[in-house]
């Protein structure tokens, strides 16, 4: 039977394309506009809440209590806290997972690279939620009639204090379409989005038993929060929580997108392509 050449080419293009979690996931350094965008694969919600185990024997895991499925990790956890004891109630804290929270974005000046992950902590996450909730802003993710957002990091060595580092938001005063729908390469781009579970694979719960077990057998007890946790499978360095600070000045330029030629034009190529499935 003679070779299929196409098929072997075809693979070796797969195994040539290496990706890392650094391609999909964007971290502020500096000064940058942003936009919130919908995330394809749930058109309710762009924010996407996980759970980590951080810093088990050098690694993170995304937990599967996130999705309401059996933890050795946090059925361990559960056990610790029950027992009344102060440093088993410790232990459990430092295995406990952390939650952090991302949401698809594209970064202005650097559309053509696509939708990337902007991770976060819980502060951050409860600030963009009260912009959502004011009324004066709204849905500030609508591909049609949302708002940019002036994202500042700012490492701890540059803050007042130098405990922590901080991270400033500010929501543009004007609304803006994501994209000029005529950009059919950023436009398919935004339909094409990467699922961030193909990022963050979820461990099966023999995998995570092992690892427990190899951990407890270590006699590590130190501690890796979320933010300064480095993991080398699926993760990324965290250090931007906390605190964050936000502000709603309207003073900001307005964003640099350009308008469709069409206000019909630019409603049928959103609803069409941000139709929820």
């Amino acid at each position: 039977m003679a070779i299929d050449i196409n098929k072997l080419k075809a693979r070796l293009g797969t195994l040539n394309n290496k990706s890392s979690t650094k391609d999909f996931i964007w971290k502020p350094s500096g000064k940058h506009i942003i936009r919130i965008v919908p995330y394809i694969h749930c058109m309710d919600n762009p924010f996407i809440e996980l759970k980590f185990h951080y810093g088990l024997n050098g690694k993170t895991f995304l937990s599967p209590s996130t999705f309401d499925r059996p933890d050795p990790i946090v059925e361990l956890v559960n056990k610790l806290k029950k027992t009344g004891d102060k440093e088993d109630y410790k232990q459990a804290k430092i295995l406990e997972p952390k939650m952090r929270v991302y949401v698809p974005i594209l970064v202005r000046g650097e559309e053509d690279a696509g939708v990337k992950f902007w991770g976060f902590g819980k502060q951050t996450y409860a600030e963009l939620i009260s912009i959502i909730a004011d009324p004066d802003y709204g849905d500030i993710a609508d591909p049609k009639s949302g708002r940019d957002i002036t994202v500042e990091f700012i490492p701890k060595e540059e803050t007042v204090k130098k405990q922590f580092p901080e991270t400033t938001i500010r929501v543009k005063p004007n609304s803006s379409v994501v994209i000029d729908p005529s950009n059919k390469a950023v436009m398919e781009k935004l339909k094409n989005q990467k699922n961030i579970l193909e990022i963050y694979k979820e461990p099966t719960y023999d995998e995570l038993s092992e690892n427990l077990e190899k951990w407890l057998s270590s006699g590590s007890s130190d501690e890796q929060s979320e933010e300064t946790a480095s993991a080398p499978v699926n993760t990324e360095v965290v250090d931007d929580e906390p605190p964050v600070k936000s502000s709603t000045k309207k003073d900001e330029p307005k964003s640099e997108v350009k308008k469709a030629a069409s206000t019909q034009d630019v409603e049928n190529a959103f609803d069409e392509m941000f139709k929820k499935k």
